[in-house]
């Protein structure tokens, strides 16, 4: 470790101490009306650094004002409020129901805070997906690190400012820097990592925290495909998949990443689809290129793979029903709809995570379950359709982190919903009470009262020998 790189690390250290002491001086007096101190002092900074946000995010990539409050402001001041006003429930110790064999005691369950947490935002919701989790944390009782995106510079440093304008340093600390930062803190003892990311990533995060027995949140992604059924409302499934598929330029872990479309509906649903696309965004290529509601591709490394995908399926013979010159100078890709690719595409194979769609028609819907199945498990699946028996049978045969029926993306904003995924998209939940507990360590406390446990212990002879047998076959059943 070189001198700079030593000395980095003693300052993070010293940022961990820091955070730690302080929840010892915590734990006991930070009670409701302190953690309702600090969401209201964060709910009060956000408010008032609402247009150095919406600056931020449209020096980062372009993010137009509206989407900026809808997908980044919106998510968190929600969040706050719904956590206000449950809060005092969800801190509250809850009773459980007495078993036969626990006769004569009484237990319940204490939500205590896990103590010093570490939250590894990603760059694609800069500012949603960093103080959503800190939320979570405050409301559980925790000190947090948060580490923003080297990605999304302009948002790392006003999401920086928030938190020093807003919190206490022995509470909350805005670490920005390069992956080598979010590396060294994961070598810190944080009592729970919550990490926001891709797969890849996120397994090695999982790998390094359970090193030493920490717990985990791995909110994650992969391919969040969608189906539309023969049934479906063709003219609202293709306006609820072009602004899910294309808000933040398709850079949504939820976006729907593919369509199947059942064949017979494929024409019109396509051309509902261009229609869409030409609704929101504009009639042609210029139009699209010039509109101010869309966003640009975070840096060049994501537009060169992207760029590639595109080409690598056009070349092997896919066609663009909508989409036209990329501009790398802007780093802007349009709307691309693609049509006849194939499994051994790119665009098939890996997630997609930008403004790229490919539709893919079906005629045997277990033929799509099939192939959903036979993936990684996605953080996502989609349906349009309004035969019941259909949606149904979907529900029941797929697994996925959620389910949206007739709807795209809003399940991220209802809180008394958990949000994450399964396997590969992710491991545990957020949002609302689900990111309480995520912070918190549900502590059981048996109280005894009048249970006889004296006439179970040894020495095992006589009226104690037969009466575990009987309480074995009685309370066995």
């Amino acid at each position: 470790m070189d001198g700079e790189s030593s000395a980095q690390m003693i300052g993070m250290r010293r940022v961990f101490a820091r955070l730690a002491n302080g929840n010892a001086t915590r734990r006991v007096q930070f009670g409701l009306a302190e953690r309702r101190t600090a969401l209201l002092a964060l709910r009060r900074t956000i408010r008032a650094h609402e247009r150095e946000i919406i600056d931020a995010l449209a020096s980062d990539f372009g993010k137009p004002p509206s989407e900026t409050r809808l997908t980044e402001i919106l998510p968190v001041q929600t969040e706050i409020s719904h956590a206000l006003r449950n809060l005092r429930r969800w801190m509250r110790p809850r009773r459980v129901r007495t078993t036969r064999a626990m006769l004569g005691t009484r237990g319940r369950i204490l939500p205590q805070p896990k103590g010093t947490a570490l939250i590894i935002a990603p760059w694609n919701y800069p500012l949603a997906l960093s103080l959503g989790p800190l939320v979570s944390a405050l409301a559980a009782g925790c000190a947090a690190v948060v580490k923003p995106s080297e990605l999304a510079p302009a948002s790392a440093a006003i999401l920086s400012e928030i938190l020093t304008d807003a919190l206490p340093e022995d509470l909350t600390v805005c670490l920005e820097g390069g992956p080598e930062i979010a590396q060294s803190l994961l070598d810190l003892p944080f009592d729970h990592v919550f990490f926001t990311g891709s797969p890849r990533v996120g397994a090695l995060v999982a790998e390094r925290v359970g090193r030493r027995l920490g717990s985990v949140t791995l909110e994650l992604g992969g391919k969040s495909p969608v189906i539309v059924g023969p049934n479906a409302d063709l003219k609202q499934a293709a306006r609820m998949i072009v602004w899910g598929k294309f808000a933040n330029a398709g850079q949504t872990c939820i976006a729907p990443d593919h369509v199947f479309v059942a064949k017979s509906i494929e024409a019109p649903f396509l051309a509902e689809l261009k229609a869409a696309v030409a609704k929101m965004y504009g009639r042609d290529e210029a139009a699209q290129a010039a509109s101010r509601d869309f966003a640009r591709i975070i840096d060049f490394k994501h537009f060169a793979r992207l760029t590639e995908m595109i080409a690598q399926a056009q070349g092997s013979g896919a066609r663009a029903l909508t989409g036209g010159p990329s501009d790398a100078e802007t780093r802007y890709i349009p709307p691309t709809i693609l049509m006849g690719t194939d499994p051994d595409m790119a665009v098939e194979r890996e997630e997609i995570f930008g403004p790229v769609l490919p539709v893919i028609p079906f005629v045997r819907l277990d033929t799509v379950l099939d192939r959903i199945e036979a993936g990684p498990r996605p953080l996502a699946l989609y349906i349009f359709e309004r035969d019941r028996a259909v949606i149904d049978h979907v529900a029941s045969r797929a697994i996925s982190g959620a389910l949206g029926i007739n709807v795209v993306l809003a399940h991220f904003l209802h809180l008394n919903l958990p949000f994450g995924g399964i396997g590969r998209s992710g491991q545990g939940a957020a949002h609302g009470e689900w990111g309480f507990r995520a912070f918190s360590h549900e502590k059981a406390i048996l109280e005894t009262r009048f249970a006889p446990l004296r006439l179970l212990m040894p020495p095992y002879r006589g009226s104690r020998k037969r009466l575990t047998k009987i309480m074995t076959r009685i309370l066995g059943r």
